[in-house]
């Protein structure tokens, strides 16, 4: 597996801060019908469920927002992509449909209310350390342009920054050439609940994406 480290600067501030990573090899393609059946069928409990206030509430989505506030960026400014998936939700507008495995990436963070990173292990280079935002940083996110990470927590290859819970980044995407997939699922609430949102998103790997070689660990 990749080598990721927390840096002791974010360590110390979010001691709480856990890393869910699973690694496999995926097919990855436009269209799974049945990946989307799961997915609406999640959608509509959840917009049967919740409302913005209760989002807020979630233990895995209030724990990621106050670990926002300790290292510095309001949650409310850049919010947490699982907030954001589900107040989208909620609001009755669905999710994007982008491809098979960031499709099943996002049914896994509306499930569990955990912001999770998915990226093209083929385009990460080196080591990866997450720690956090520096002023000036330059990062494209996906559909956002360039992005203010200061003060957000950050994954960092040889390369630069190209990951945080608020929003993947360009350089890592998945997109349809994708075959070695890397799924880092954040939880500021140690490891509570973090591993039935692993089981979960390993199990959709294994059924809409013909996950193999799967490789997974806490950190």
């Amino acid at each position: 597996m990749i080598d990721i480290r927390i840096e002791e600067e974010l360590k110390n501030k979010c001691p709480e801060l856990k890393l869910g990573v699973i690694q496999c090899g995926v097919e990855t393609v436009e269209d799974c019908p049945e990946l989307w059946r799961e997915i609406d069928e999640c959608i509509k409990i959840k917009e049967a469920e919740l409302s913005p206030e209760k989002i807020r509430e979630l233990p895995s989505v209030k724990s990621t927002k106050l670990g926002y506030r300790t290292i510095g960026k309001d949650p409310s400014r850049y919010r947490p992509s699982a907030e954001a998936l589900l107040r989208r939700v909620v609001s009755g507008k669905g999710l994007y449909k982008i491809n098979n495995v960031v499709d099943l990436l996002n049914l896994v963070s509306i499930d569990s209310g955990f912001s999770i990173g998915g990226y093209n292990a083929e385009k990460i280079n080196g080591k990866i350390q997450l720690g956090i935002g520096l002023k000036n940083e330059p990062y494209k996110g996906i559909g956002r342009g360039e992005l203010n990470i200061e003060f957000l927590p950050v994954f960092r290859d040889d390369s630069g920054a190209f990951g945080s819970p608020t929003s993947d980044s360009l350089r890592t995407s998945i997109t349809k050439d994708c075959s070695q997939f890397l799924m880092i699922i954040l939880s500021f609430q140690g490891e509570h609940e973090l591993g039935e949102a692993m089981n979960f998103a390993v199990s959709l790997l294994e059924k809409y994406a013909r996950a193999e070689n799967i490789n997974t660990q806490i950190i």
